[in-house]
């Protein structure tokens, strides 16, 4: 068997944030200048903190974990810090602990982007949120208990689920 590992990668095409590869027989899309994503499980008071924009790849509206870029405007960025950065950008809440949950992946093959998922707890709402000029991300506080009731609603509305939302419909990674 040979090793996959072995091959040279070749650039088809590269945007601001997204680059096009090829490596032996596979084409996969990854993030450009190897920026990473976090991805934040908010828990506040027994309720989730959703979010809710348009998604022009899906050509809808999409129900997902707040999250955003690291280090896409400050290189060496910590992954809390764009964590905490992104939580009240996008929700208007500030956390008081953010813990590192670990890296993972939503697609493997076809996107070699990751993302480091966290917990952030102690929740503050100090703004409104809706993300910067142009997100008009709407905000979500969801019961725990009722997040298969949310999920259902927002599916029959016409509404893409983001997988990661999954998480919350499993339980376990709730209880630190």
């Amino acid at each position: 068997m040979s090793d996959p590992a072995e091959s040279p990668v070749e650039l088809m095409w590269q945007g601001r944030f997204i680059a096009a590869k090829r490596e032996g027989k596979w084409e996969y899309v990854g993030r450009a200048r190897n920026i990473r994503a976090a991805v934040i499980l908010a828990v506040d008071d027994g309720h989730v903190i959703l979010v809710e924009q348009y998604r022009v790849p899906l050509k809808r509206y999409c129900i997902e974990l707040p999250a955003g870029l690291i280090g896409d405007e400050t290189e060496g960025e910590a992954v809390e810090l764009a964590a905490a950065r992104e939580l009240e950008e996008e929700t208007g809440y500030r956390a008081a602990r953010i813990d590192d949950l670990g890296e993972f992946s939503s697609s493997p093959g076809m996107v070699s982007e990751t993302f480091t998922l966290v917990r952030a707890t102690g929740l503050e709402k100090v703004h409104d949120g809706g993300g910067v000029e142009g997100e008009d991300i709407i905000v979500h506080r969801v019961p725990l208990d009722g997040v298969t009731e949310f999920v259902a609603e927002q599916r029959a509305l016409g509404k893409m689920i983001d997988v990661r939302v999954l998480l919350l419909l499993a339980g376990d990674i709730l209880n630190p």
